[in-house]
């Protein structure tokens, strides 16, 4: 049995949205970050070496890492329904947007997030910032996905990062029209609703 080991306000929701999207059996099971220091309790951290969300468990298979996850997911279990052929005309635009998530747009809000605690925020950590959302602006502006003409892996990769990440860093999208119209769209989804009143009860998606 796939089992989704959900800890409570991270980007382990985007495999509750991918299975949901898929429409796929699998279990979930939630874990609440510890009250002293807002971190994962040790029930979780001790599913993988790393300690950290998000984490599937499928078999005797355990595995991390969001985007080996999605892959593994919709490949494995979802007959690549959420990811383009090498064939298909989205397919460039998709692996970008699927690795820029988290090799780009993530990691400069998880460098601002240290440096600030630290003191002060670098510059070029606020420039890189500046020109990843100008540039996810621009991408939505083109295309109805960042995928491209259908919601792919890519989508649910950057899905958290313009929604429940923002409760970390503070990120308006008020200067982001094509991104607030985009995460209206993500909003109506079933999908989307179901996974999110399963992994978050009783939080609403932070979607404006």
């Amino acid at each position: 049995m796939l089992t989704v080991h959900h800890l409570r306000i991270s980007q382990s929701e985007r495999i509750v949205w991918l299975c949901e999207e898929l429409g796929i059996e699998y279990a979930l099971k939630l874990y609440s970050r510890r009250e002293d220091n807002n971190l994962a309790p040790d029930e979780y951290k001790a599913l993988h070496p790393m300690g950290i969300a998000p984490v599937i468990t499928d078999g005797e298979l355990t595995l991390a890492e969001s985007g080996a996850i999605c892959e593994y997911i919709d490949r494995t279990h979802g007959g690549a329904k959420l990811s383009p052929g090498a064939d298909h005309p989205d397919f460039a635009d998709h692996l970008f947007w699927f690795h820029f998530a988290n090799g780009t747009f993530m990691t400069n809000g998880m460098m601002a997030l240290v440096a600030g605690r630290m003191g002060e925020i670098p510059e070029f950590v606020t420039g890189r910032i500046a020109k990843a959302w100008a540039l996810v602006e621009a991408r939505l502006a083109e295309a109805e996905f960042f995928g491209g003409s259908q919601l792919t892996t890519a989508d649910i990769m950057m899905g958290f990062n313009l929604t429940t990440s923002r409760m970390f860093n503070g990120a308006k999208i008020d200067r982001y029209p094509n991104v607030a119209s985009y995460l209206q769209r993500i909003g109506q989804r079933p999908a989307y609703r179901r996974a999110m009143e399963k992994c978050e009860p009783g939080m609403a998606p932070k979607l404006d």
